[in-house]
């Protein structure tokens, strides 16, 4: 629409969802007041000049009574159900009072409904060609209040706290942007013997693992083993069918750490000897045993940490060597 000013475009956005079944909304004085438009009056006669029709004056009233405003040929542009409609209005709403949104300029209302429309709730959202330039220039407000929380090369990220307000399902635009900026973000933070542990593991040419994964190993790694009665039991019998499962472990850690420039993961140790584990549970709780007989060690919790312990290394039992390709 051939609206210029922020004040008229942030109005007509109101109305245009509250319009979207039937052509008409309604808008009370209150409504108007809480978008502190800088011009009201002329951001009503701007929609009033493109032909929208105002059942009375919503400035002149008592705040309250709501003023019908019918929009021409808005239900043909915007084919919206009843509970779609209903939904993107309260979305509006709901954005519009979010601290400190509600205090912000008509320009950075307008830019926060963007940003919002065009983010997912996990992901970096890419602002949208058709964002007037008066809202660009809001960015830097609302970088400052964090409603976001990362903008750069037209890309934002909205601070957490606002997250729910993302127009965008999860799923539908690049979906490892936000974990390679978590991701860098943690390993600014951490020792340098840990990142270069992490980047080791994150940039192993032999494993060739996907960063999202990686980058969840370290950034949430895992609790203390506690196992199941039914663990134990399986355990139990699995051990019975591995008698020198303790010298093999530590043997494919050492030539594992060897090969990678790091120690394996659970699953990768227990794939590469040929353990035909399916359970998670029972993995795990092998390799604690292995670990608390002193055959593996590791430094809990960073993952991939796995090589050989104390007892493994004053062994002097000889077993044949296992050979294992790419896992």
């Amino acid at each position: 629409m051939p609206l210029a000013g922020a004040d008229a475009q942030l109005l007509a956005a109101v109305i245009a969802i509250r319009a979207a079944r039937g052509r008409t909304g309604k808008i009370t004085g209150q409504n108007l007041g809480s978008l502190r438009l800088t011009d009201a009056e002329g951001a009503v006669a701007a929609l009033t000049a493109l032909g929208w029709q105002f059942a009375g004056d919503p400035l002149g009233g008592d705040g309250e009574t709501p003023v019908a405003v019918t929009v021409p040929n808005l239900a043909e542009a915007l084919p919206l159900s009843g509970t779609a409609r209903s939904r993107v209005s309260g979305w509006m709403n709901r954005t519009l009072a979010m601290k400190p949104v509600k205090k912000f300029s008509p320009q950075a209302q307008l830019a926060a409904l963007f940003l919002a429309a065009h983010s997912s709730n996990d992901r970096h959202g890419v602002l949208p060609d058709e964002m007037p330039e008066h809202c660009r220039q809001a960015l830097p407000d609302l970088m400052s209040e964090g409603f976001v929380v990362d903008l750069a090369d037209d890309r934002y990220l909205l601070d957490e706290s606002v997250r729910h307000l993302s127009g965008l399902h999860p799923r539908s635009h690049d979906s490892m942007a936000v974990v390679r900026v978590r991701w860098e973000v943690w390993k600014d933070g951490v020792s340098p013997a840990l990142r270069r542990h992490a980047e080791a593991v994150e940039h192993c040419p032999l494993c060739a693992l996907p960063l999202e994964r990686v980058a969840q190993a370290f950034m949430q790694p895992g609790l203390p083993i506690q196992a199941l009665p039914k663990v134990r039991t399986a355990y139990g019998a699995w051990k019975d069918t591995q008698p020198d499962r303790g010298h093999h472990a530590a043997e494919f850690a050492a030539t594992w750490r060897a090969e990678h420039g790091h120690g394996p993961s659970i699953t990768q140790l227990c794939s590469g000897l040929g353990w035909p584990v399916e359970s998670r549970e029972l993995r795990a709780f092998i390799v604690k045993r292995l670990v608390d007989n002193e055959r593996l060690t590791h430094t809990f919790p960073v993952p991939w940490t796995l090589r050989p312990g104390k007892a493994a290394q004053e062994s002097k039992t000889t077993a044949p060597v296992f050979r294992y390709g790419k896992q």
